[in-house]
């Protein structure tokens, strides 16, 4: 299929005004005009993002209930657990919310789900171990927006669930106590485009703005925001834009011994970190975690005291990660050998692929990258042998 770039000619007069009252490029002139930043209060904020004008948290639907939750939680001292989704955005969410609640004396456990075993979202298993831990609290991250059964299932265990996510929901919302998603039909957040740790950040701002404690215990993990952000592919704008920006400042002097051993890994520790360094960096390796093992290790990783501990888990992460590209690889080539047999591109409109043995792990990005080469959708089924798992994973 041919295609072909059509450009976005600015207003030259636009521009030239721009240029003459900024004293900056052309071509920057004509990014700012094109995205419709022309207003000098506009153009002063997106080249200065500051801390203070992220929006009040309270303006979200359900933050009061959430936060009285959570006071209740903190002065009963009931335990918590944060059920996070095994992507970066999950795992960043998660980690955020267990350092925070473990330096301001909230007692909370996290749980991972098993990417093979459990699946996405809120599962049966992860409440099982709720209620063998005696968790009074359940708080998601990254996930829940759509778990309607296994949230009345936590509430029939007396489990209350706060649901903090950002996925598109469904006409009904699930049974939750509070329910933290700017995409609710219901809610009038200024910015819908918050990723998973992005509104778990805003949870931990509103309880500390509520209990009148500093809000640098939750800016100085501004370096997990980021990551979990830029990872997510969200629009880096507004909130988002903000929220990264100060997040590479503390991302490039984080005193996290398990991001300075992953930075270390990596080949970026005497390097500024930029959006590019997450998502192509350190995300692939974060996520490698879930993909080939057990995600939870990115939480231990990203919550780390132990030099020693961090560094294992660091160079565990990069080989997993070779590991995944070698098998992505593999199944790339599989799945094009399998395609030119299989179909006829002039006309197919979907490509529908499958194999016993695809590792389920890499068939998503495999799809992708060939939704990308092929335009068109694809969806990808791997089998798996009867006495490892009965179900296909797609």
């Amino acid at each position: 299929m041919s295609l072909k770039w059509q450009l976005l000619t600015p207003p030259t007069e636009q521009v030239e005004n721009l240029v003459r009252q900024l004293n900056i490029p052309p071509i920057i002139a004509k990014i700012l005009v094109n995205r419709q930043i022309t207003q000098p209060e506009a153009i002063r904020r997106f080249f200065n993002p500051d801390l203070k004008e992220l929006y009040n948290p309270f303006l979200l639907r359900d933050m009061d209930k959430a936060v009285a939750r959570l006071e209740k939680a903190s002065l009963e001292r009931e335990k918590i657990l944060i059920f996070g989704d095994y992507d970066v955005d999950g795992t960043t969410a998660t980690s955020l919310l267990y350092l925070v609640f473990h330096e301001i004396g909230i007692n909370s456990i996290y749980y991972i789900p098993d990417r093979e075993k459990e699946g996405y979202g809120l599962s049966r298993c992860g409440i099982d171990y709720a209620i063998e831990q005696q968790v009074a609290l359940i708080i998601t991250c990254d996930c829940g927006i759509n778990a309607f059964e296994n949230i009345e299932y936590a509430n029939e265990n007396g489990i209350d669930v706060i649901v903090t996510d950002h996925h598109e929901p469904a006409e009904i919302l699930p049974p939750a106590l509070a329910i933290l998603d700017p995409k609710r039909a219901d809610d009038f957040y200024p910015f819908k485009e918050l990723c998973g740790v992005g509104v778990a950040f805003k949870l931990l701002c509103a309880f500390l703005q509520a209990n009148h404690l500093p809000t640098e215990y939750a800016y100085k993990h501004l370096d997990l925001v980021a990551i979990g952000t830029a990872a997510d592919i969200v629009p880096i704008l507004d909130e988002n834009r903000i929220l990264v920006a100060k997040g590479l400042e503390y991302l490039n002097s984080t005193q996290k011994v398990g991001l300075q051993a992953l930075l270390k890994v990596s080949g970026f520790d005497n390097k500024t970190m930029n959006v590019v360094n997450i998502v192509f960096g350190l995300a692939p390796r974060l996520n490698a975690a879930g993909r080939l093992g057990e995600a939870t290790r990115a939480v231990r990783l990203l919550t780390s005291f132990d030099r020693k501990e961090a560094l294992e888990l660091a160079n565990l992460f990069e080989q997993e990660n070779r590991n995944r590209q070698a098998i992505e690889r593999d199944t790339i080539d599989k799945a094009i050998l399998q395609l030119n047999a299989t179909h006829d591109l002039d006309t197919d409109k979907i490509l529908i692929l499958s194999e016993t043995g695809w590792h389920h792990g890499v068939i998503g990005i495999v799809a992708s990258k060939l939704k990308e080469l092929y335009n068109r959708p694809v969806v990808m089924i791997s089998f798996q042998m009867a006495s490892a798992r009965d179900q296909p994973a797609v």
